[in-house]
């Protein structure tokens, strides 16, 4: 147990910070509550249960260090077609399945190998069709009136649009504005200004049932069940464990940049708070929960240094639970203005599976599609099957024998393996230094691509953030002088590091201006001057730069040897 975290100013910190996520969190769980179909009060104990053992936790296991607990927008549609399938009652059961899967994944450090088994671009391609759910179930809330007329397009309705079409664009603004400083603003702005104006117009109010707090064992009820309904619940509780542990390892990776004192992150023991969580959620009928990133990154702008903050972003919801009539003057438009926005914010990672080439896009949208479509389950499921099924394919087109298939299998998902590999690149961890090493598999003949069609290649990957794609352009033992590094960097391990960094400035590009090179028999050596620029409070930047590239030529590609380069002097 670290206690030296724990100091005065420290606590003042985590104190404000957790405060000001509670009032995130409140309208962001509410919305989660409606679009899962459950008692808003039971997803505001959920939270609060959460963030009990999420502090707890930390003093012993910390995984991460600011994010912050809450039930998942990605699960929200996947409880809500549970209790369609299964029934309420079941929901305590279903949830104690999952929370069990959890801690078995938690015990054998699982989470390595499902991240292996399924790619990164179909969870993308899954959460933007629970994305497009979440935004058209909460669209009429929009638009939703106190007195239905004959006319649908009457004066009241015109009014409630224009309120939330002017409330959203207004939202969108601060949320450009204030994202990377007080990403708070935006939600708490919206709630605000709905609350004020609810009290001189006439507006849908949200209204809350009394759910009594109920502890119970989580038994099953599958008096009525079939055998084929037995076995599709088992797998909807291990689906609903995959996605929790998959969206909190994903959640992790981005709370560690968000950490102020740069603390690394053990997604492992993440998950351990999160199972926990999960277990105890289920004997009162609660819901799932992981890492927000929405509150994650309002906690760590706000000044937060531990989980600390948790029991005070706990305190500001049991306001909630303990007075539940603050709610009724909540106006509906404003909850749907906030869950458009996260349903957007869900399918526009689209983007992200761009990087990966044409068929993850391809296939990634299918799966958005299915989701949507046909259910959760059963889309990741057909996606999955075709996915396998291309890959066997392939395969089999190339004359691989299926022994050849299966050991290929077999190493996808060895130990060494690192779960960001990919068809062309093969990422895995250094048995010595515990550094990752990044090898290409395949690579177009080098003479097919000349040096500058190379160096093209480096800067695309540059602008494009895609961090293996750079890191892939260097020698595995390659050096690196960054722009704006303070030391020599050497091998793949410390350049991927340098790059981290560097993508973390606000649209951080490069183009080249001058070269010149020389070549000494394999060896090419290309200087001259490039120019990087990335936005500062949505300011331009321009840092003019010097540069020597040290390339070879190799019958598998070009590689760089060593990269130096420094700002040219003011």
């Amino acid at each position: 147990m670290n206690l030296s975290y724990f100091t005065a100013e420290n606590i003042r910190k985590d104190a404000l910070a957790g405060t000001i996520t509670g009032m995130v969190a409140v309208p962001l769980t509410i919305g989660i509550c409606l679009m899962s179909e459950y008692p808003i009060q039971t997803g505001l104990i959920t939270v609060i249960f959460a963030c009990a053992i999420g502090f707890i936790s930390f003093l012993f296991y910390p995984g991460n260090y600011v994010g912050t607990p809450g039930v998942a927008a990605g699960l929200a549609p996947v409880l809500a077609l549970g209790i369609h399938k299964f029934g309420m009652e079941n929901m305590p059961f279903l949830i104690f399945l999952t929370a069990s899967a959890q801690a078995i994944a938690w015990r054998y450090n699982l989470q390595k190998y499902i991240l292996k088994a399924i790619p990164a671009y179909l969870i993308e391609g899954l959460l933007a069709g629970i994305g497009l759910k979440i935004a058209l179930k909460f669209f009429p809330y929009t638009y939703d009136v106190l007195h239905v007329s004959e006319q649908w397009l009457d004066i009241e309705r015109i009014k409630i649009l224009s309120i939330s079409f002017a409330s959203l664009l207004l939202f969108l603004y601060l949320f450009t504005k204030y994202k990377a400083s007080y990403p708070a603003i935006p939600y708490m702005v919206t709630i605000v200004i709905s609350i004020v104006l609810g009290h001189y117009v006439p507006l849908p109010m949200l209204h809350e049932e009394d759910v009594p707090f109920v502890i119970a064992p989580p038994y099953p009820h599958f008096e009525h069940f079939s055998p084929l309904l037995l076995a599709e619940f088992v797998g909807y509780a291990l689906m609903l464990a995959l996605i929790d542990v998959i969206e909190q390892v994903t959640s992790n990776k981005a709370i560690e940049k968000l950490d102020p004192l740069g603390r690394p992150a053990n997604t492992n023991n993440s998950l351990l708070s999160i199972w926990i969580s999960n277990l105890g959620s289920s004997f009162f009928g609660g819901m799932t929960n992981l890492d927000g990133l929405a509150k994650s990154t309002t906690n760590a702008l706000a000044g937060a240094v531990t989980k600390l903050s948790n029991l005070f972003t706990a305190l500001v919801l049991l306001i909630f639970v303990v007075y539940p009539q603050l709610l009724d003057h909540l106006p509906e438009y404003a909850l749907a203005v906030l869950m458009i926005f996260t349903g957007w914010k869900m399918i526009v990672g689209l983007t992200h599976v761009a990087e990966h080439g044409k068929y993850p896009l391809i296939l990634a949208l299918f799966c958005g599609i299915m989701v949507f479509e046909i259910g959760i389950f059963e889309g990741l499921l057909i996606v999955l099957i075709i996915h396998s099924f291309v890959n066997v394919t392939i395969d089999r087109h190339e004359h691989k024998s299926v022994l050849a298939i299966l050991k290929k299998l077999i190493h996808q998902f060895a130990d060494d393996v690192h779960p960001h590999s990919t068809a062309t690149m093969l990422v895995h961890k250094d048995g010595e230094t515990g550094g990752l090493t990044y090898s290409s598999i395949n690579k177009n003949p080098a003479d097919k691509k000349n040096l500058n069609d190379f160096l093209n290649d480096w800067a695309f990957g540059v602008n494009r953030h895609n961090l293996l794609t750079v890191v892939a352009t260097y020698d595995y033992q390659g050096l690196l002088w960054g722009t704006f590094a303070k030391e020599l960097r050497e091998g793949h391990t410390n350049i991927k590091k340098y790059f981290e960094h560097l993508f973390e400035l606000d649209r951080v590009a490069v183009h080249f201006e001058t070269s010149e090179v020389r070549q000494y028999h394999d060896i090419f050596i290309r200087s001259g001057k490039y120019v990087f620029t990335y936005y500062k409070k949505e300011e331009r930047v321009e840092v003019p730069a010097r540069y020597s590239f040290v390339c070879k030529k190799e019958k598998t590609g070009w590689y760089i040897l060593e990269h130096h380069s420094s700002e040219f002097p003011l």
